[in-house]
């Protein structure tokens, strides 16, 4: 059995600053109790719209990080520019739209196929490896191999969106009015067939040389699933790990998922 990586995404501790603009909480601070409680990556998402991590809290993540760190990023040059002088330990390319809550899906690696392949190139170029975060389907896969990408982080919103309709009493954030009516036997076939799909595209991305990750959505509740998943090495995980830190503090939320996600 493979070892699972947990990469703690620290992103909405600058979201929560950023709602006064005062540097409280402290970035840093974050960073330092998630490594010490267990996180074996740090990501975080440099957005074009700087919502909430900033070029500062980057470099002094990536300058002061005992761990890893995984940097999220699109694929505008500008953007580009700042990780290749950054240099992470990794990149993932992720879309990104000014108007979304949060990434709503995985990275158009056919509609913006050679963009992709000269982000990849110049990010190679200054020694980042590179991620792709793509939906769970076999030409994804096949893609992101073809543009160079030594790994790819599968999309898993949508099992998130349909485990979370069947097993929780309050709504998640993206379905829409048709799926919420629907019967519970269809949404039920619909949350194992995005499981499959999931798993098909982790075994084919790692049969054709990819390492393969998992994240959006993933939380204490939903994330057994994943387990189960041999050819999965790492999920990136935020947005409940610091939705649970404000009752139970940030160093046991990070424990806590760090025990859910250990193979025995």
């Amino acid at each position: 059995m493979s070892k699972m990586k947990l990469g703690v995404n620290i992103d909405h501790v600058a979201v929560l600053r950023e709602a006064r603009r005062v540097n409280d909480p402290e970035i840093l601070q974050a960073l330092f109790v998630a490594c010490g409680s267990g996180a074996d990556q740090i990501t975080i998402h440099l957005r074009e719209d700087r919502r909430h991590i900033q070029d500062v809290d980057a470099k002094n993540i990536i300058q002061n990080s005992s761990v890893p760190v995984n940097l999220e990023c699109s694929i505008n040059t500008n953007i580009l520019n700042i990780v290749c002088k950054l240099r992470p330990h990794r990149a993932t390319l992720v879309p990104e739209k000014r108007e979304e809550v949060t990434t709503e899906g995985g990275l158009d690696v056919f509609g913006y196929e050679e963009e992709i392949r000269y982000s990849v190139e110049q990010l190679h170029d200054s020694i980042i490896p590179v991620s792709l975060f793509v939906d769970p389907t076999l030409l994804a896969m096949e893609k992101s191999r073809e543009l160079g990408a030594e790994m790819v982080e599968l999309h898993t919103g949508t099992f998130a969106n349909l485990f979370a309709m069947l097993h929780s009493s309050l709504p998640y954030s993206n379905h829409s009015v048709k799926e919420l009516e629907l019967p519970r036997y269809e949404l039920s076939e619909r949350l194992e067939k995005s499981i499959e799909d999931i798993k098909n595209a982790a075994k084919h991305a790692k049969k054709i040389g990819l390492e393969v990750a998992a994240g959006h959505g993933l939380n204490y509740h939903n994330v057994h699933e994943m387990m189960k998943i041999e050819e999965i090495i790492e999920l990136n995980i935020g947005q409940s790990i610091i939705a649970r830190s404000v009752f139970s503090g940030l160093a046991d939320a990070v424990k806590e998922m760090k025990r859910l996600t250990t193979r025995s």
